[in-house]
């Protein structure tokens, strides 16, 4: 044991900044997905924002994943090359 114990800490789903469903890209994975929710960690003695996590489940299914929202922007519409997409250029029209 090192002496140290984490605060207690309280989970609740948080304020999206986007609308559930926009299309976002995490910006270090560049991974892209739609929004799906935001979960806000708080210090239960004041209530102190500690982390948010954003949850998205990518286009057509799959298994949805967590990153901080800090790393979640929107997509731009008008970019043609999503990073997940770069393998099927050939297909868009």
């Amino acid at each position: 044991m090192n002496g140290y114990e984490k605060p207690a800490t309280t989970f609740s789903h948080g304020e999206l900044p986007y609308p559930r469903g926009t299309l976002v890209i995490d910006t270090v994975s560049e991974r892209t997905g739609l929004l799906a929710g935001v979960l806000e960690e708080r210090l239960k003695s004041s209530g102190a924002l500690v982390g948010r996590q954003a949850f998205l489940v990518p286009e057509g299914g799959g298994i949805e994943w967590d990153a901080p929202l800090e790393r979640v922007r929107p997509v731009n519409p008008e970019d043609q090359t999503r990073p997940n997409q770069q393998d099927h250029r050939h297909r868009q029209a």
